[in-house]
């Protein structure tokens, strides 16, 4: 699968990001948290999401807009064992990934913890898709 970030495969509309805020489960892991709620099924891809990074900590915009291109590089190139754990599952996810840290982060840093939160979240997902099933 290629390394890509399409249009469908982000999160959009106030309706679906309200829900996700209202109703997503987090975790957290420094610098970042992950909110992650199951989704239609008619959506292309496995996973929908959008990349937060707060002004209230950040004021200026080229270091949010840093940050962000930091987050969606390291999903971009990261997303696809995630992909393949949520085919095998059968679920669709709607995701938002906040900046939580008040200091600017590397790359690394931001890659480590992306991978640690989506490793996190795909165990959590198969434990409930087997308790959905004995249920």
């Amino acid at each position: 699968m290629k390394n890509t970030f399409h249009k469908q495969e982000r999160l959009s509309g106030k309706k679906a990001i309200d829900l996700l805020f209202a109703k997503g489960k987090g975790s957290s892991l420094a610098p970042l948290k992950l909110i992650m709620r199951t989704s239609l099924s008619t959506q292309i891809f496995p996973a929908r999401v959008m990349f937060v990074v707060p002004k209230k900590k950040f004021k200026r915009a080229h270091d949010r807009n840093l940050l962000k291109r930091r987050m969606r590089e390291a999903y971009r190139v990261n997303k696809n064992a995630f992909y393949d754990s949520l085919n095998q599952t059968g679920l669709k996810v709607s995701c938002a990934f906040l900046y939580t840290s008040g200091k600017t982060d590397t790359y690394a840093v931001i890659q480590k913890a992306l991978i640690e939160l989506l490793s996190q979240s795909v165990n959590k997902l198969r434990s409930s898709s087997t308790t959905k099933i004995i249920d």
